[in-house]
């Protein structure tokens, strides 16, 4: 999912002291022509938009396979496999679901896709029928024992369908007990869907509003309303509720008003510790569609040059490869989301920097090429992995996250997501400097982008990740054609089918060069003895820390 490119305004870079000097400078350098060629392959129609589980999954991971044999690494999955199976519970509605509310009697039809956005249910069930369910709205939807906040008060929930906003108390105001506007888990969708069937709810719908959310609908129903993957689960439903989707912004709004509510009042009363469920009198929820079930298997992929001198520690670079398939068609009639920018210059990132490394000499610690499978259904791929590591957790040293780079040009800058995290940014703004260039932090920590792509699985088990993307600040136009270049594809290509590769307008120098600095920080880790960590104010230091004795 491309996070960066969304960025609607831009931090200023702070400085932070070098942690390492190095003059090394890499005899092989990215090849954009390379780059240009993976991209145009895996984003042609032929891929299918590269669907998990259908023939644009085999295609797309062949040919990262093949690629990965031509540039000379040897398989790094599984029993000298190239893949890692993930096994994937795969659900599609059948048809279109029938939804409606009713409002003191009055039926008011709902559509899929215009008014709401309903996800295949994840449970493990063929039929998904709710009638007349009572409809409560819950705030922010969030439990947080440790901030002292329970948006449900102990009500009993159980068979009905809440509404929430999407994000957290503090975006409005910037201030309170989440943080301010830097996003906290809490307002992940993921998570409200996690409480909502903690809590015993038969549904849950998450308000979109387009600032809160980072995306706009047209995201949000292409993300949705299509085939839905989520890992096998022993009891779905202690993480699901029967049904999950969304509602837009205004339609809540008429609806509250429906039953006497004001969604701003209530809106205000929910960023306090004071909110209680509030029922809507007189207004249920109904919604009636088949569920067709399979579980499928997956792959990762993973190519991996062993170390010279130090084989059991691993460095990591990683991109997603799927993308959303093909759905209905839009206003022109293409029904493929070919995913070029997102992931496919992710794929070309890594497969590039496969190469440079097995042009070059051995590193003495291992490096791993990681290509992830269902990014777009919720860092399936990563997090199966980061279960189930192929390399153990405590030796890994530290990974590079690589999704959806711009090809806009070059930049005076890259962007971090989650600044401030590990010491790894103190690497990068050495490496950085010595090409005059930058870092901006992440331009906004309130639409959460730090929890949104595949470093989050190992980050929260303690492995520095770093989640570096293009820059901003454009050689050619400054802030201002990099803010237009961001905007434009937000509102025109994000996750929508128009994100396709254009030879006439994509400038690959940027990529290269962030490809380039990449290959170095690597090069780096990989010829020392160094073990990156998070800092003090991270979450994440103390489960580093716990491993410490793992590592010499």
């Amino acid at each position: 999912m491309n996070r960066r490119l969304l960025a609607l305004s831009i931090a200023a870079s702070t400085a932070c002291a070098p942690h390492v000097t190095t003059t090394y400078t890499p005899s092989a350098t990215a090849s954009v022509s390379r780059m240009a060629g993976d991209v145009k392959i895996v984003a042609s129609d032929a891929f299918m938009g590269r669907g998990p589980a259908t023939r644009g999954e085999e295609l797309t991971t062949t040919y990262i396979r093949d690629q990965l044999i031509a540039a000379g690494l040897q398989p790094g999955g599984p029993n000298g496999s190239w893949f890692q199976e993930v096994p994937l519970l795969q659900s599609d509605i059948v048809g279109a679901p029938s939804v409606s509310v009713t409002v003191n009697g009055e039926n008011v039809p709902v559509t899929q896709g215009q008014q709401v956005a309903i996800r295949a249910s994840m449970q493990n069930v063929d039929h998904v029928n709710i009638q007349n369910a009572p409809l409560v709205f819950l705030g922010y939807g969030i439990k947080a024992p440790e901030r002292n906040w329970d948006d449900f008060k102990g009500a009993d929930l159980h068979g009905k369908v809440g509404i929430v906003l999407v994000n957290d108390p503090d975006f409005e105001t910037g201030q309170g007990d989440f943080g301010g506007k830097a996003m906290t888990y809490y307002g992940r969708w993921t998570y409200k869907y996690e409480e909502a069937a903690r809590q015993g709810l038969a549904g849950l719908l998450i308000v979109h509003e387009t600032a809160a959310a980072a995306y706009g609908w047209p995201t949000v129903k292409n993300s949705n309303t299509n085939t839905m993957f989520d890992i096998v689960r022993s009891n779905p439903a202690g993480s699901h509720p029967l049904l999950e989707g969304w509602v837009q912004h205004d339609d809540a709004v008429r609806l509250l008003k429906m039953v006497g509510q004001d969604y701003d009042a209530l809106k205000r009363v929910a960023e306090t510790r004071e909110f209680k469920p509030v029922p809507l009198a007189g207004a249920t929820f109904s919604a009636n569609y088949q569920v067709r079930q399979k579980t499928i298997r997956s792959k990762n992929v993973l190519g991996r040059i062993a170390g010279t001198a130090h084989p059991d520690e691993t460095i990591f670079y990683g991109a997603h490869w799927d993308h959303l398939g093909v759905g209905a068609p839009d206003a022109h009639g293409d029904s493929i989301y070919n995913g070029a920018v997102d992931n496919g210059t992710g794929i070309a990132v890594v497969l590039e920097l496969a190469r440079l490394f097995a042009a070059g000499p051995k590193p003495q610690r291992s490096v791993v090429f990681a290509f992830w499978t269902a990014e777009e259904k919720g860092l399936i791929g990563s997090e199966y992995y980061a279960s189930n590591p192929v390399y153990p957790i405590e030796t890994t040293v530290a990974g590079f996250n690589i999704d959806a780079l711009s090809p806009s040009g070059r930049s005076h800058d890259v962007t971090v997501v989650g600044f401030g995290q590990s010491d790894l940014e103190d690497r990068l703004k050495a490496t950085l400097a010595a090409n005059n260039r930058v870092i901006t932090p992440d331009p906004s920590p309130e639409a959460g982008y730090f929890f949104r792509s595949d470093h989050f699985p190992m980050a929260k088990r303690g492995v520095p990740m770093l989640d570096m993307g293009s820059g901003i600040d454009l050689l050619s136009g400054g802030t201002t054609a990099g803010m237009k270049a961001a905007d434009a594809y937000r509102k025109n290509q994000y996750h929508q089918q128009a994100d396709n590769y254009d030879p006439a307008t994509w400038d690959f120098s940027g990529i290269a060069d962030d490809v380039n600095l990449l290959h170095t920080l690597g090069w780096q880790l990989a010829n020392s003895r160094d073990w990156p960590n998070y800092r003090a104010t991270s979450e994440f230091r103390s489960i580093r820390d716990k491993s410490a004795s793992s590592r010499r």
